[in-house]
């Protein structure tokens, strides 16, 4: 498990997925579960502000009129009514429809309803699309990040009660979580990593390009190219592939001219080529933001060297050999 303070990886993964505005405003629908009220204190601390709604279903009698109290007590939730609803895809788009048009929206989804997610629909359509970060409709999931026993001990570290929903060992996801996932942690320690894993945002190919491609890697002459668009062009030449253009990483746009390199976030003990000094040091000296040094671009050969650090150093003989724009400033 992650041993960074969750405040620091939310902060983290908000900023990456540009999911909030510095200082932005955000209504976060809360249930009183632990991993909602998390949700609405965290964001708070990280400095953004903050307002909470709470949809009644009122399928649990006396029990939902408790969990409505408490989210008006504690965080000062705005309580919506809903009418009745039967199955959990109803109440999901029951919660987002009645809370439309308030701004941006945030769930307490964490890492743990990603594995239930994932798990799910592996069973249930053989796919492993995951919870995205942020939906179509603008709400977003702060804390996929963290654990629900994180969230937990959160809660507890700065006092606040949360309420426990006892309809979720009755729900499919409840079956999930209290007996599934036992079952399968106990063949292997790594199954919830792994089914984390198996959700992450990855980039899809447009259907052309992906038929570029196909058709460009089954093709038996010696060296043939295709015009990807946005810049870019695949070469296939006796066995290998590259792409020349214009390559995005992050709020970076990078070029060269020379042949062969790559670029990937740092490693421990990489070094600027032809210098003793190491790229950690170069990015301290630069006072880069700890938290954004792992996704920094580094430009190296094809055999590993480092020749530039973007923006910040190059190695000897490769002055100017990589061109680098970076879009938010």
């Amino acid at each position: 498990m992650e041993t960074r303070p969750l405040e620091d990886r939310v902060g983290t993964h908000v900023r990456r997925h540009g999911l909030i505005e510095p200082e932005g405003a955000v209504t976060c629908l809360v249930s009183g579960g632990a991993d909602s009220t998390c949700l609405w204190h965290v964001l708070g601390r990280l400095g953004f502000r903050v307002s909470a709604v709470h949809v009644h279903h009122g399928i649990r009698g006396e029990t939902a009129d408790a969990d409505a109290r408490h989210c008006e007590e504690l965080l000062g939730a705005e309580v919506v009514r809903a009418p009745v609803a039967s199955t959990e895809s109803e109440l999901r788009e029951l919660r987002y429809g009645l809370t439309a048009g308030r701004g941006l929206r945030a769930t307490g989804h964490t890492a743990s309803d990603q594995v239930e997610t994932v798990l799910y629909r592996i069973v249930s359509s053989g796919s492993t699309r995951g919870i995205r970060a942020r939906r179509a409709d603008g709400v977003v999931r702060p804390l996929l990040p963290v654990w629900r026993e994180e969230t937990e001990g959160y809660c507890r570290e700065h006092g606040l009660a949360w309420r426990e929903d006892a309809t979720n060992a009755a729900t499919k996801r409840g079956l999930i979580r209290e007996r599934l996932l036992p079952l399968l942690e106990e063949l292997d320690p790594r199954a919830r990593a792994s089914l984390l894993a198996l959700g992450a945002e990855r980039p899809r190919l447009p259907r052309r390009l992906e038929a570029s491609l196909v058709e460009l890697l089954s093709s038996h002459e010696g060296t043939r190219s295709a015009d990807l668009g946005g810049g870019f062009r695949a070469v296939r030449a006796y066995g290998t592939l590259r792409l020349e253009g214009t390559v995005a990483w992050g709020p970076w746009r990078l070029e060269s001219d020379r042949p062969g390199l790559v670029v990937r976030s740092r490693r421990p003990g990489d070094r600027l080529a032809g210098r003793s000094r190491k790229v950690q040091d170069v990015l301290v000296d630069a006072k880069v933001p700890r938290d954004e040094r792992d996704a920094w671009p580094l430009v190296t050969t094809e055999e590993g060297m480092v020749v530039t650090v973007v923006g910040l150093a190059e190695a000897p003989g490769w002055e100017g050999a990589v061109r680098a724009a970076r879009e938010d400033g």
